[in-house]
């Protein structure tokens, strides 16, 4: 079975706090080479990738479907009634690879969850849609889960670090450089990015840039 991955995707001012070092154009060309990495990723493991997007949007021939209602509010629309499985991963997570999302595919859960930093869900995988509410903004990580133990949905945690790491700030590039092996690492390379020192660790910096 081809399970329908949803990537939800803003491609209108995304990534601001990658603003002190990419103009607004960069942040738009660096937002969608990542998801370009996601979409690869899920086509690697066989199944559908679907972006679900703030503005319109085109990537080869991935069907793309405009956000008219909140986030929550429209996944919920397609569990409703649906029994089939659903897959839900963020459009940031540039280290996602094959290997990574085939682990959130078959935990064995009816519920697998991917967290995120600081609280929020990088990614889930629902057995049937339709046992399933979106609980995103805030902590979200943590309401997923009460909702799934709840429901008495059998609930599995993901310890994936390639899909604990969405791409946010700066200091989260060196991770690009270090694990992506696709477009978003040869875009910062064409870009003027580097691997440097920094006092007492690695991070990247910008050709001209200190």
């Amino acid at each position: 079975m081809r399970i329908p991955v949803v990537i939800p995707y803003k491609p209108t001012d995304p990534k601001t706090r990658l603003s002190c070092i990419l103009t607004d154009e960069e942040r738009q060309s660096f937002a969608y080479t990542m998801l370009r990495d996601v979409v690869d990723a899920v086509k690697a493991t066989g199944c559908s990738p679907l972006i679900l997007s703030t503005a319109p949007v085109q990537l080869d021939d991935v069907p793309v479907r405009i956000l008219k209602e909140e986030l929550n509010e429209t996944i919920n629309g397609f569990c409703d009634g649906n029994e089939e499985p659903l897959a839900i991963v963020m459009a940031d997570l540039a280290l996602a690879d094959r290997s990574s999302i085939l682990a959130l595919l078959t935990s064995g859960g009816d519920l697998a969850i991917a967290p995120g930093r600081g609280g929020g869900t990088n990614a889930i995988y629902i057995r049937s849609a339709q046992m399933f509410r979106a609980q995103y903004y805030g902590m979200s990580y943590e309401k997923h889960v009460r909702y799934g133990t709840d429901a008495g949905l059998m609930v599995k945690i993901i310890d994936s670090f390639r899909l604990y790491c969405d791409i946010d700030e700066q200091d989260d590039l060196i991770e690009v450089f270090i694990h992506n092996h696709g477009h978003s690492r040869k875009w910062l390379i064409d870009h003027g990015f580097e691997i440097a020192m920094k006092k007492s660790r690695i991070g990247v910096k910008r050709q001209g840039i200190q």
